[in-house]
């Protein structure tokens, strides 16, 4: 059974390398994932992810512990990640997912099961949904990626984001009924999208 966040945060304050080094395990393929969401480059998320680290390990004695220790560091991140956006004003939402080892990789969009017209059909669905996600603003698209993507409870968004969770629940609403709207040609075809 894994440590608990708690345990190794307060090793970690404590001076134990090991134990920051077993957080950052934990939480750099997410970070990565969230990060490259944000500035829609590989190569400038991990740079961003490895800063919000070396910035965490830095100001460990600064964490309120009544938050969770990832809402903390996402927070870190997205600032670092926002920051960079300032300085370039572009947004890219890549269609990728961490796997098991923690690498993004592009999401697969095929089923062995389907028809190669279905698997068309499906692949336009997912550009078509990776389009519409770019074009929703940037706060709602954040909160579709850290919900969607990062795979973030409710609860946890709004902790990072620090909304109250009624509008976190409410603007992800808002999202989802923007998607559904501008992808119903595609729904249709496929049967819906939960």
């Amino acid at each position: 059974m894994p440590v608990d966040d708690s345990v190794l945060v307060e090793q970690a304050q404590a001076g134990d390398e090991q134990a920051f080094g077993e957080l950052a395990a934990r939480y750099e393929g997410k970070l990565r994932l969230y990060v490259w969401h944000i500035v829609g480059e590989e190569e400038t998320a991990r740079d961003l992810v490895q800063e919000a680290l070396l910035k965490a390990w830095a100001n460990l004695h600064r964490y309120d512990r009544t938050f969770r220790f990832s809402t903390w560091l996402f927070r870190i991140a997205r600032n670092l990640a926002v920051d960079t956006l300032r300085r370039r004003r572009h947004i890219d939402v890549p269609l990728t997912a961490v796997d098991e080892e923690g690498e993004v990789r592009e999401l697969p969009i095929r089923d062995a099961l389907r028809s190669p017209l279905e698997q068309l059909a499906n692949k336009q669905l997912a550009q078509a949904l990776q389009a519409e996600i770019e074009r929703l603003p940037a706060g709602l698209r954040e909160l579709v990626v850290l919900r969607h993507f990062v795979g973030l409870q409710y609860q946890e968004i709004a902790e990072l984001k620090k909304l109250p969770l009624g509008t976190v629940k409410n603007k992800l609403f808002r999202a989802h009924s923007v998607l559904r709207e501008a992808l119903a040609p595609f729904l249709g075809q496929l049967g819906g999208l939960e």
